[in-house]
């Protein structure tokens, strides 16, 4: 996946410079954030919770890891089991996970770090194990195309109910939610269907009883109720905590808790709780109104203006320094990559 876009960057520095405590305090007591302990997990990308095994995430990679997907222990931040997929062919940018009604594991291999140039991407999808163990499993691999020419995709949603795949692309204009068909098809090619605008986002989940869809992007987050099919209004903004490399989000198996993930060694799932029907969001406010069918604004990046407001000349040197640091370690890991 790539950096986060520059115009992005100043606003989260302001939040974290402002507010040193907001991650902390989107840690509840008792809420079940876990700290991913493996060291072969550096990229975790997606986030899944298990149903079969109580307190247990599925995870994987990013990128040049391999077809593999992970299962964290959120008692001890161990991972308690690596599968191994065969039946597939080599993963090309693995952004997604979400487990189905069907009992299966779905796996998206929907990112396009070309901009949205690969004709088509893919989808895998495995039976959750029942034993957790290491263990090689053969998938069933699909073929996903756009109705509208290639799409960036960081985000694939299963509904728990009705079992239809959604996929949420990527850009820096807004990005569009897909549907799927009805059944995905591993003869030829599955067209997704552009049924809705969306903010930019990094991932998405379905509540445990499919009656709401979070997104998430690099700073904010939003849920909307969801009916006949689709997102309804526009959504309530949502405590997500600041993680930098902001990259995944699951609910936690009872619904009243959103857990979200980011890349990096040792990272933090850190878990928001759900407000309740009638409570007002902390720091909820109103989506601007789209006009003009125009995309809503970006679930990653400001609401309006260039993101510096009237802060203090410090934190934007700040904030530009960390630009040209994170530009430059980018650049050097896509060098070494080539």
């Amino acid at each position: 996946m790539r950096l986060l876009p520059v115009w992005t960057v100043p606003a989260a520095l302001v939040l974290a410079a402002l507010l040193p405590g907001a991650a902390a305090a989107a840690e509840t007591p008792g809420a079940a954030g876990f700290t991913i302990g493996d060291p072969r997990i550096k990229e975790s990308s997606g986030l899944a919770a298990s149903r079969t095994h109580p307190g247990v995430y599925w995870t994987h990679n990013d990128s040049d890891d391999g077809p593999y997907v992970y299962a964290v222990d959120s008692a001890t931040g161990r991972t308690v089991a690596r599968i191994t997929l065969t039946g597939i062919g080599t993963p090309r940018d693995v952004e997604a996970i979400s487990l189905g009604p069907d009992g299966q594991l779905y796996v998206g291999d929907i990112g396009d770090n070309r901009g949205g140039t690969w004709d088509h991407v893919w989808i895998y999808r495995f039976p959750e194990p029942k034993e957790l163990a290491d263990a090689t499993v053969k998938a069933e691999q699909f073929t996903v195309t756009y109705d509208g020419g290639p799409r960036d995709a960081e985000s694939l949603m299963v509904h728990p109910v009705t079992g239809r795949v959604y996929i949420a692309s990527k850009n820096q204009q807004g990005g569009g939610l897909y549907e799927g068909p009805e059944r995905l098809s591993a003869d030829g090619k599955n067209v997704f269907r552009r049924i809705e605008d969306v903010p930019w986002v990094t991932d998405g989940a379905f509540s445990p009883d499919g009656t709401r869809l979070t997104l998430r992007g690099y700073l904010t987050a939003r849920t909307w109720p969801w009916k006949d099919g689709r997102p309804e209004g526009e959504g309530e903004r949502v405590d997500a905590p600041w993680q930098g490399q902001a990259e995944s989000v699951t609910y936690a198996p009872d619904g009243r808790t959103l857990m979200f993930g980011a890349e990096g060694a040792s990272s933090r799932v850190v878990a928001v709780p759900v407000a309740t029907a009638g409570d007002a969001p902390k720091g909820s406010a109103p989506a601007p109104a789209r006009s003009g069918g125009g995309p809503a604004p970006s679930a990653g990046a400001p609401a309006g203006g260039d993101g510096g407001g009237a802060y203090g000349k410090g934190v934007l040197v700040l904030a530009g320094a960390t630009v040209l640091a994170l530009g430059a370690k980018r650049l050097v890991r896509r060098r070494q990559k080539g």
